[in-house]
């Protein structure tokens, strides 16, 4: 297992569609992008900016609950990636015994930003999945060229 942070939520354009993007803490620094619900996201985001609503969410009654009855949540660890969808699992302790609950990412990601646990990833969902964060940087410099020279070419400069 590798530890991994919360690095953004984002929307990924032209779809609209939530991503989340968790960084590798050590080695290669890799990121995973995860394609997540718009619930969840704003879930995540909430939880990211201190947001507190007037009646618990979801997210916040799941860890009113795990509380109330004494379980800890422990970590949260994305295992799986299969036909393009990924697992995760939330493991919890209660009264010194350990147990582990399948879960979609998005949801225990907000779990584990509101219990304040880390996040892991296995290395076999890393490996086929998470992109190196200096190829990354590069593409998205190589993006902001572009935009720039976009933004200055005239029409007339093609005429010939």
């Amino acid at each position: 297992m590798i530890e991994m942070e919360l690095v953004a939520v984002r929307i990924e354009l032209p779809g609209n569609t939530p991503v989340v993007l968790l960084r590798e803490l050590a080695e290669e620094r890799r990121i995973l992008p995860i394609f997540i619900g718009q619930p969840e996201a704003t879930a995540i985001a909430f939880a990211l900016d201190g947001v507190v609503t007037p009646r618990p969410m979801t997210h916040d009654l799941m860890k009113d609950l795990l509380d109330e009855l004494g379980a800890t949540v422990e970590r949260i660890v994305i295992t799986e990636l299969s036909e393009g969808t990924f697992f995760a699992e939330i493991h919890l302790s209660v009264g010194g015994v350990a147990h582990r609950v399948s879960s979609r990412p998005s949801d225990a990601i907000a779990l584990a930003l509101r219990a304040g646990c880390p996040i892991f990833a296995e290395e076999a969902v890393l490996a086929e999945a998470g992109l190196v964060e200096e190829a990354e940087q590069e593409s998205e410099e190589v993006v902001e060229k572009f935009r720039e020279f976009i933004e200055s070419v005239n029409p007339d400069d093609f005429a010939s």
